[in-house]
């Protein structure tokens, strides 16, 4: 029987390590419930304000965003000072910006409610990878992952059947507003059994923080500047192509912010994005991988909910309930996927992409192929295959991207994975909705016909098998780094290997 672990501070027993396991985990599946849930309710929000194809890509992704632009300074200061603290500090933050969200009257309040709400969900989500980093080890840390990412799949596909039902109880016109209502009550719980159950793991460094704030500047105008063109496409003759110069910038700020952060580490302080992780093949790799992998996901259930809403006509609550299948089978897959990953290895994330890969293409081909009665079924069918590969992806690629990374940096390289899937989704979010909105614009003139939504629908999840496709080529090349390297899983890279 494996003993508990000692932290920095107390021994946990068992029975309290798993309790503040599972407060951790309700908690990150709240903070990417709001990330999938908001998806069913754009149609809602589009009516009620009169929202702009713009301002409806900027609720979702701006969420994301701040979100991601948040994760790695908290993570340092959770890393620096009290996880517990900055948990509940961000929770807190989290229940005041959904009671504003819940009572915007109008789409600017509504934006900068999201926005804030992102920064809080950035604030807690890398305590609860610190967390979990910590208090598990060795075979027992890929249990607790594959447990993590199947609550993380369950939220990420129920959250639009979630949001459904409140637009259900609610009505058409203000349904929408139990979207974040609902967070308000659970919010509320989850601060009682953080203060009660959540140990303190760490003892507070006595050191300055550091929090880079430059780098900071230079991230968020990189990824803003790579989005801003795509949020401003719309498929309209007045759309100004002058945007796309914006991805000057982007090439600017990137370069700026790589060298800035080279410079930031030489001078001895800690840069906002350790640039020295990147050398651990297993951690780049891996962050890659999930970056891309998240581009696509969030992707693809708001496509398939905005086509089965305006294409279809299909109730909110119905086009929610497409993506129960996929909820389980993910669950059930990263379950499994997190208990063989220390035996199988980076294999079994590739198999899973296939998996995905077949279940994208069916999703498209019953979205086109069949008559519409039976359209739902069908795209809830190969919502089931795509599950059952999407979750062999997310769990068992956290444990090996993490596993040669040690403890004490375990929150903030858990952070930087955070990070580089909360910037994918807001810029796969950016690119398939302007892909979606811009074919509907340029093909009907602002009056769309099925056939019309047909088309947004195939280019928009063109976009997000391209995205899927690049993962799984990431995803076969650290297989062959592996092999050549001939290192077993688990085991840290030599020098040899770094250099």
């Amino acid at each position: 029987m494996s003993q508990p672990p000692v932290t920095r501070s107390i021994p946990l027993s068992e029975e309290h390590r798993w309790r503040a396991y599972w407060v951790c985990v309700a908690v990150a599946a709240l903070t990417i419930l709001d990330l999938s849930k908001v998806n069913v309710g754009l149609p809602s929000i589009e009516d009620a304000f009169d929202a702009t194809s713009t301002e409806l890509q900027l609720i979702v992704a701006g969420y994301v965003l701040t979100f991601g632009l948040t994760l790695v300074p908290a993570g340092r200061i959770g890393d620096q000072r009290s996880r517990k603290t900055l948990f509940v500090v961000g929770l807190s933050l989290f229940t005041l910006t959904s009671l504003v969200a819940a009572l915007a009257p109008n789409a600017t309040v509504l934006l900068v409610a999201r926005l804030l709400q992102g920064v809080a969900a950035g604030i807690q989500m890398p305590q609860v990878l610190g967390i979990i980093q910590e208090l598990f080890h060795g075979k027992e840390r890929g249990k607790a992952f594959g447990l993590f990412g199947a609550t993380i799949g369950l939220a990420t596909a129920f959250g639009p059947t979630l949001g459904g039902l409140m637009i259900a109880i609610g009505g058409p016109t203000d349904g929408w507003r139990g979207i974040f209502w609902i967070n308000v009550p659970l919010a509320l719980i989850a601060i009682a059994l953080a203060i009660w159950l959540l140990p303190v793991t760490r003892r507070p460094s006595d050191k300055p923080l550091s929090l880079d704030p430059v780098g900071l500047l230079l991230f968020g105008v990189t990824v803003v500047a790579l989005m801003w063109p795509f949020l401003l496409t719309t498929g309209s003759p007045d759309d100004d192509p002058a945007r796309w110069w914006v991805l000057v910038v982007f090439v600017l700020a990137l370069t700026a912010f790589v060298a800035w952060e080279r410079r930031y580490a030489a001078s001895g302080r800690h840069p906002l994005v350790p640039l020295g992780l990147f050398g651990v093949s297993s951690f780049r790799n891996g962050i890659s991988l999930a970056s891309v992998y998240f581009a696509a996901m969030p992707s693809m259930f708001l496509l398939t909910t905005l086509y089965l809403q305006h294409g279809l006509g299909l109730e909110a609550v119905f086009a929610g309930m497409v993506g129960i299948g996929f909820a389980l089978l993910s669950a059930l897959s990263s379950w499994i996927g997190g208990n063989l990953v220390n035996r199988l290895g980076r294999p079994l994330v590739v198999w899973g992409l296939v998996l995905l890969l077949v279940g994208i293409g069916l999703l498209v081909l019953a979205a086109l192929a069949t008559p519409p009665a039976m359209t739902p079924w069908a795209m809830a069918g190969a919502m089931v295959i795509g599950g059952a590969g999407g979750g062999l992806v997310v769990s068992p690629n956290q444990t090996l991207t993490l596993m040669d990374i040690p403890v004490k940096q375990g929150g903030l390289a858990g952070s930087v994975g955070q990070l580089g899937q909360r910037i994918g989704t807001a810029i796969g979010t950016a690119v398939t909705l302007s892909l979606f909105y811009s074919t509907i614009y340029r093909e009907s003139e602002g009056q769309p016909d099925l056939a019309v939504y047909h088309d947004a629908y195939g280019v928009g999840m063109l976009a997000v098998a391209v995205f899927v496709a690049i993962a799984f080529a990431i995803g076969v090349a650290d297989l062959g780094a592996r092999r050549r390297e001939r290192r077993p899983l688990g085991e840290p890279p030599t020098e040899a290997d770094d250099a």
